[in-house]
């Protein structure tokens, strides 16, 4: 069960969020039509991930996650939007968005999505992720937005962790990871997780990104 926050201006399309996931398991710990709101409600709620709409009524969607993550670092972000427009999804990335899924997905297709985004898995629309990847890729070629906090010297990986980190930057998912090293999900998930805790960040988006800067792709 992961417990999850729908924000959305839109009552209907919110409340059939919410209800979809109810259905399916999950606990919807609280629900806003608006931007200021729901970072002032997310610190109570603790909610697991934050469904999100980029376009709302007072803030934008990438301020609601720059507030979220000041008052939940470890909260994680899946962007629920009508809009699949490169300069958007990227602008959502560097604020912290964990993913980005455009409203015409199927239901099983958001359901699998907000669970991947608990797990800690970029989860991207079709199309979206070689983007991001891309984009990530020009900044560390070219030096520029340095936006995502990281120490200066690195911490010493384990040669397994090292390994995994590469294919992470390659946008392998943890499954393609098990497969390809030979090891369980779990297993993988818990090299993931160990390594964000050593290099002090947040999910594997940022973990991607670290991983291109380094030259590890």
């Amino acid at each position: 069960m992961v417990r999850v926050m729908v924000v959305d201006d839109h009552p209907m399309w919110r409340e059939g969020v919410a209800r979809d996931l109810a259905e399916a398991g999950h606990q919807v710990v609280a629900t806003s039509g608006e931007g200021r709101q729901a970072v002032r409600v997310a610190p109570a709620a603790r909610p697991d991930v934050v469904v999100l709409d980029l376009q709302l009524p007072d803030i934008s969607g990438v301020e609601v996650i720059r507030g979220l993550r000041a008052a939940l670092p470890q909260v994680r972000v899946l962007m629920l939007s009508a809009s699949g427009e490169q300069e958007s999804v990227l602008e959502a990335v560097k604020a912290g968005a964990t993913g980005y899924l455009v409203k015409s997905a199927a239901p099983a297709e958001f359901l699998d999505a907000v669970r991947r985004t608990a797990a800690g898995e970029p989860v991207f629309t079709p199309g979206l992720a070689g983007l991001v990847l891309g984009e990530f890729r020009r900044l560390a070629a070219g030096g520029g937005d340095r936006s995502v906090a990281r120490p200066d010297a690195a911490p010493r990986l384990t040669d397994r962790e090292t390994e995994v980190l590469r294919l992470v930057a390659k946008g392998l998912s943890y499954r393609q990871i098990a497969e390809r090293l030979e090891l369980s999900h779990r297993t993988v998930q818990n090299h993931v997780q160990n390594t964000l805790g050593k290099l002090q960040l947040h999910n594997r988006v940022e973990l991607t990104r670290y991983a291109i800067e380094r030259g590890l792709d």
